[in-house]
């Protein structure tokens, strides 16, 4: 029955959304509701794992969208606003242009593969996303090409790290209910991510179903421009504001790894290697360096930063909307009934967790859940089985990728900063996420032929 539930509402979602053409907003918030009144109705709906009555709903859907927007808000806000400075001030076009000089225009993809990759083996996808998107975009115009041809490249390559390999959250939290080593899983992963993610970073814009669709760039989030040489800033100072985010969250991660744990020195670090702190800290940059000591007014950087902000509005609304949803999934308990039903399944401890931690993410959307749940089903069977832990934990990872669809915030990210329709971010994006996930659990069943 709860399936049947998750089946009918993804249904409800898509028809209103295609159909009736319904804001995605409204959309996520009506089937939440009703979602929600069902297993409030039907006794199995939970708020701080206490049975919750209708009059519970909406602070269950507030605590979703809260939660949605703590993790993702001032990433997404800040990232917004840097990305708007640098193509307000040139400096985005600066490194698109050199970018095509330095490997032409038919690398583009190659060049947005490797930059996401280098980038997105210690950022969040949702914090490297607002960083390298600004550049996509600007290399789009600059080659007019279909926008998929150079932002799916990027996506993609951004996924499979982020979902495949520690310090990423998903991957850590299945190395710590394992007991397996973080580094180690790193490095087993790396074999398995960076040729799945460069095949289908590769592959999936050269599909046809992918190639018919054409999205234009989403106004207000990138300069309209075009810029002469004397106008636009040095390639020294557009790549510093462009990269430090990336070198204070990677040098940060890379810190913690091997620095002393208790010492100030951590602290601190830890601190400022926040992606939000970073991002705070790359903005006040990108004002200084792109305004006074660019000869700009401060006026002029606030105005881009506003329309930025404007740009994001309702992008930031779906995506806080798609948190709700999960959160009310969650709440009903469909994880616990998923592994219930998947604990005794009689195969090979990585298809299991594999299956597990698909299910629950097409069932919740969410990630993490997936992974947590999944690895806490499986964790006694790593020491009876013989099966590496870091192998386990990359099974896990890979499954929780599968099949990101409506009820995936991610997919809203997707679908809205490359301005698609849903049909056309189910066809782009829920297809590349299944094929990576199940090349990344035939990677680890050959690897655990070796290992």
């Amino acid at each position: 029955m709860p399936l049947l539930i998750v089946a009918v509402a993804v249904a409800l979602l898509l028809i209103l959304m295609t159909k009736f053409k319904l804001n995605g907003f409204v959309a996520l918030l009506i089937v939440s509701v009703l979602v929600a009144s069902w297993g409030a109705l039907s006794g199995v709906l939970t708020l701080d794992d206490k049975p919750a009555t209708v009059a519970d709903i909406p602070d269950i859907i507030g605590s979703g969208m809260g939660g949605q927007l703590e993790e993702t808000l001032a990433v997404i806000g800040i990232g917004a606003m840097i990305g708007r400075i640098l193509g307000d001030a040139g400096a985005a076009q600066r490194i698109a242009l050199r970018v095509v000089d330095l490997l032409g225009e038919k690398r583009v993809q190659w060049a947005m593969v490797v930059t996401s990759m280098l980038i997105g083996v210690t950022m969040f996808y949702e914090a490297a996303f607002v960083i390298v998107v600004p550049i996509a975009f600007t290399l789009v115009r600059a080659t007019r090409t279909n926008l998929l041809w150079v932002g799916l490249p990027m996506s993609i390559a951004l996924s499979t790290m982020h979902s495949f390999l520690p310090p990423h959250p998903g991957p850590t939290a299945a190395a710590s209910i394992y007991q397996a080593s973080p580094g180690l899983a790193l490095l087993y992963g790396l074999f398995i991510a960076v040729p799945a993610g460069v095949l289908v970073a590769m592959v999936w814009p050269r599909l046809p179903f992918v190639k018919k669709i054409q999205p234009e760039i989403p106004r207000g989030l990138i300069s309209e421009k075009s810029f002469t040489d004397e106008e636009m800033p040095s390639m020294g100072r557009s790549l510093l504001v462009a990269l430090l985010p990336v070198i204070l969250i990677a040098g940060a991660e890379i810190y913690i790894m091997v620095g002393e744990e208790s010492s100030s020195l951590m602290q601190f670090v830890t601190f400022i290697g926040s992606p939000t702190v970073a991002l705070l800290i790359s903005l006040l940059v990108a004002i200084v360096v792109f305004g006074p000591m660019s000869g700009r007014p401060l006026s002029e950087l606030a105005v881009s930063m506003s329309e930025s902000a404007r740009a994001m509005a309702m992008i930031i609304m779906v995506i806080a909307a798609g948190g709700a949803f999960k959160e009310v999934l969650v709440s009903t308990g469909i994880a616990q009934y998923i592994a219930d039903m998947t604990s005794g399944w009689p195969v090979h401890p990585i298809i299991l967790v594999w299956l597990t931690a698909v299910i629950l993410r097409v069932a919740l959307g969410s990630a993490s859940v997936a992974v947590t749940t999944a690895a806490g089903i499986a964790a006694p069977l790593v020491a009876s089985s013989g099966v590496s832990p870091e192998l386990m934990v990359l099974a896990t990872a890979c499954g929780s990728i599968a099949v990101s669809h409506v009820n995936d915030p991610g997919f809203w990210m997707f679908k809205e900063y490359f301005n698609l329709s849903v049909v056309q971010t189910l066809k782009a994006r829920t297809t590349y996420t299944t094929v990576l996930s199940v090349l990344g659990l035939g990677g680890v069943l050959l690897m655990n032929l070796i290992v």
